[in-house]
């Protein structure tokens, strides 16, 4: 089946014209076509750079690097593993967020599970990064009027 065809069909989830955003890597840009052919491409929704640990699962850090594991997860401020810290990816997910605060009309971002922990923080302004987990194909919906709020829904039934 054509892929535009599949993604007029997912458009429906969302009640509103919105406009379509995705982080650059392939699995980002093919999944937000299924929401839409007009899809912009933005860098601040990449997905998050663990240098070498890139692919690993944390089973795997757990037994490889149990100590560099332990120190990342207490100290987000460090990267062990080469790429960015947890505190640079929030603050250019804070960054990209705080431009579509004086942005009018409805966006959906289709990004990376660590991306929408980092959004999350942001808004929350929590500590709990480590904390939240973040499915496959999850919807959450983030709201700016004045202040950020989170409404948490099911995709099928999510106007924005």
């Amino acid at each position: 089946m054509d892929r535009h065809a599949v993604g007029e069909s997912r458009r429906h989830v969302f009640k509103k014209a919105f406009r379509l955003v995705c982080g650059p890597e392939l699995r980002t840009r093919q999944t937000a076509e299924l929401f839409g052919s007009e899809v912009e491409i933005v860098s601040a929704l990449r997905d998050y750079d663990i240098g070498r640990w890139q692919g690993v699962r944390i089973k795997e850090l757990q037994m490889s690097e149990p100590a560099a594991l332990q120190y990342w997860l207490e100290n987000p401020q460090l990267s062990p593993h080469g790429g960015e810290s947890r505190v640079q990816l929030c603050n250019r997910v804070g960054a990209w967020l705080a431009t579509l605060e004086s942005t009018p009309g409805h966006i959906v971002a289709v990004t990376h599970p660590y991306v929408i922990r980092a959004a999350l923080t942001q808004v929350l302004g929590s500590a709990a990064f480590n904390d939240i987990d973040v499915e496959p194909l999850s919807s959450i919906e983030l709201r700016f009027n004045g202040r950020w709020r989170l409404r948490l829904s099911s995709v099928e039934a999510q106007e924005i």
